[in-house]
């Protein structure tokens, strides 16, 4: 980890950010004017993980900023102009350069107050951690930490600036992203950071339901997310952004005795991030947490001493969907989500393993695009410690993917449908568009799910069939 001694070479010596870093520097010391690398740009190079997002930091004002980017840049934005941020590209870097500032929220905006700073350490004492409050000045890279993060740093610590209830109380979204940073960064949360989040949990309410959800995002996205996940909980900031999660602490599940839902949830979660293939999978995580929360409104007892959730899957799905527009998700991962809790009992289903062919295409139709997700999620609900239920488990769905895959090499399977199409049915028919003949696909449909492919006469015969039954 770094420290106060090798920090300004550590920082001198990384070549990915010196040549822009230091020629921007340059730029805006000849213009008059300072520049500073800073918050999470400083962090990162640091700890060894700098990307290609530079943030730098002026007392140039927006106007003046743009005056020295443009020559410069490939391409410049003022998307940000109003909260004293301008966006451009250089070669492969998204570079940010923000004026000194300070902003604030009253108690009921969802926007802050933006107002522009003289000096550095103004600028740094508004941001969120102490770790993110360091700066490198330009060009001549001199280490700036008023506040103490290269020790926080050192000691794997969040804390803040300030005081963390003036901290809070000037974007409430901090808190949340004290959680963010402590999933991705397997950080610690000191103690009077975790006190105010408690006591303030209530002013994130005030915050736009779309900075949440982003928040939420990288949290769920991030290496440690169950760290994140149990402060928002364990702060009360669940309650107020996903109280579904919350609610799961209460139950007990049958089929997992060991641990409550909630437990297993986040366990589920972990399971599935490590059958992560292609990289962090929004999708297959939200899923995987959110899977059991129909548990809480669809709890029984029952006569013989046991606890049941007969249909959880189902409210579960709809209680997912309601909490994801809450959010503003985008309606295609809402709908991928839900659909996915509301498939993820469907493996046990058909009891151990007595798959027909039937079963085995209507699983792979109605999975539709989130078949591999599904075989994830599937797997990954399982954490029982009894070490030989779970082989059971895991032999019996390597049976079903091994069906799976014997009835992609006879038939189609990834997109069923009828062996006859509207047009062929309506001839075959002699009728015109209309409900007839969406049901006389259906039907068809159906046979193709049950016995498979026909060709073209048996096809056929089972509609002018069907076609006779239904006429009588």
């Amino acid at each position: 980890m770094p420290n106060a001694n090798n920090a300004p070479q550590t920082l001198r010596t990384a070549h990915k950010v010196a040549p822009v870093a230091e020629d921007l520097g340059r730029r805006f010391q000849d213009a008059g004017f300072k520049l500073a690398l800073v918050g999470g740009s400083v962090r990162d190079t640091l700890l060894g993980r700098l990307g290609n997002d530079l943030d730098f930091t002026t007392d140039a004002r927006p106007e003046q900023v743009l005056k020295i980017l443009r020559p410069w840049a490939d391409a410049v934005w003022e998307v940000g102009i109003a909260f004293g941020t301008v966006g451009c590209r250089k070669e492969d870097y998204q570079i940010e350069v923000t004026t000194y500032r300070s902003e604030a929220y009253d108690r009921t905006s969802r926007k802050p107050e933006v107002s522009y700073g003289d000096t550095i350490e103004e600028d740094l004492v508004r941001r969120d951690f102490t770790v993110n409050s360091m700066a490198v000045a330009l060009p001549d890279i001199e280490f700036v930490d008023p506040y103490g993060g290269l020790d926080d740093l050192a000691q794997r610590v969040l804390r803040t600036p300030g005081t963390p209830e003036a901290s809070f109380s000037d974007d409430p979204l901090r808190m949340m992203r004290a959680a963010r940073f402590a999933a991705q960064l397997d950080f610690e949360v000191a103690p009077e950071v975790v006190a105010a989040m408690t006591a303030m949990a209530d002013r994130i309410e005030i915050v736009s339901a779309e900075r949440v959800r982003d928040e939420l995002n990288k949290l769920i996205l991030s290496e440690h997310p169950r760290k994140g996940l149990r402060l928002l909980v364990d702060t009360g900031l669940a309650d107020r952004v996903l109280p579904e999660l919350s609610a799961l602490r209460l139950e007990s599940d049958e089929h997992h005795r060991h641990k409550d839902v909630y437990e297993h949830s986040l366990t589920v979660l972990e399971q599935a991030i490590d059958l992560e293939t292609d990289g962090p999978d929004l999708v297959l995580r939200l899923a995987a947490l959110l899977h059991d929360i129909g548990k809480p409104r669809t709890r029984r007892f029952e006569s013989d001493g046991r606890v049941s959730f007969h249909h959880h899957e189902v409210v579960g799905a709809k209680m997912t969907k309601a909490r994801m527009t809450k959010l503003k998700y985008p309606n295609d991962i809402v709908k991928d989500v839900s659909r996915l809790v509301e498939l993820h009992l469907r493996f046990h289903g058909y009891g151990a393993g007595e798959w027909t062919d039937s079963a085995v295409r209507r699983y792979v139709r109605d999975a539709g695009p989130l078949l591999d997700r599904l075989h994830k999620l599937t797997r990954s609900d399982c954490t029982t410690r009894n070490k030989r239920k779970a082989a059971a488990l895991s032999r019996t769905y390597d049976e079903l993917e091994g069906r799976i895959a014997e009835l992609k090499e006879r038939e189609e399977l990834d997109a069923i449908r009828p062996d006859l199409d509207g047009n062929q049915i309506m001839e075959i028919l002699g009728v015109g568009p209309g409900p007839v003949v969406g049901e006389a696909y259906q039907h068809m449909l159906e046979l193709r799910l049950e016995n498979g492919p026909m060709n073209e006469e048996e096809a056929v015969a089972a509609l002018k069939d069907w076609w006779a039954t239904r006429s009588r």
